[in-house]
C-alpha cells in the first residue's frame, strides 16, 4: 500500500512540479522545502574548518530561501489570504518567521566562515526553517488546497518569480 501511495505521489509530482506548463504551487514550494533542508544537511556534514565549502553552500542556502521567502510573500500568501481569511493569523505568522529568517541571512552573508558564531547562525537559521517548513505544510498547504486556489496557475507565477531573484548585497558593518 505504502509503496502504490509512493508510486502515485512519484507520477503525480512529476507530472505537475516538472512538467512546464502546469506547476502545483503547493508541490513547488515543499519541493523548496525539501532542496533546503537537503542543503543544511550537507552544511552539517562539512568539517569545522572547510570554510570555503561553508561560504558556498551557505550563499546556497540564503540564495534559495531569498528566492522561496519572496515568491511566498509576493504571490502564495496573498493568494490563500484572500481566499479565506480565517487564514491570515497563519499568514501573519509566517510573514514574521520570514522577516526573522531574512535578518539572519543578511547576517550570514556579511559574516566570512572562519567568524565567531558564523556555524551557530546557520544551525539557528536550519531551526527556524524546520518551525517554519511543518507549520506551512502542516496548516497553510492544507489551507490553500481547501480554498480551491489555482494552484497550477499560482505554481507557474511562483517559478517564474524565482528565476528574477538574487541575494541582496550584504551590508557593511
Amino acid at each position: 500500500m505504502a509503496t502504490q501511495r509512493t508510486q502515485a505521489a512519484a507520477s503525480h509530482n512529476s507530472n505537475s512540479v516538472l512538467s512546464e506548463d502546469k506547476i502545483d504551487a503547493i508541490e513547488l514550494l515543499t519541493q523548496d522545502h525539501r532542496n533546503v533542508e537537503d542543503l543544511f544537511e550537507q552544511y552539517e556534514s562539512l568539517s569545522e574548518r572547510a570554510f570555503a565549502s561553508k561560504k558556498k553552500l551557505a550563499q546556497k542556502i540564503c540564495l534559495e530561501l531569498t528566492k522561496h521567502a519572496t515568491a511566498e510573500e509576493e504571490i502564495f500568501y496573498p493568494a490563500v489570504r484572500q481566499a479565506n481569511r480565517k487564514n491570515a493569523d497563519t499568514i501573519d505568522e509566517a510573514t514574521v518567521e520570514h522577516a526573522s529568517a531574512k535578518e539572519l541571512i543578511a547576517q550570514i552573508l556579511a559574516m566570512e566562515p572562519s567568524e565567531d558564531l558564523y556555524d551557530a547562525k546557520v544551525k539557528v537559521l536550519s531551526e527556524q526553517i524546520k518551525h517554519h517548513v511543518k507549520e506551512e505544510e502542516g496548516e497553510m498547504f492544507p489551507q490553500a488546497r481547501d480554498a480551491k486556489l489555482d494552484l497550477a496557475s499560482l505554481g507557474a507565477q511562483i517559478a517564474a518569480r524565482k528565476t528574477e531573484i538574487t541575494l541582496p548585497e550584504p551590508s557593511q558593518h
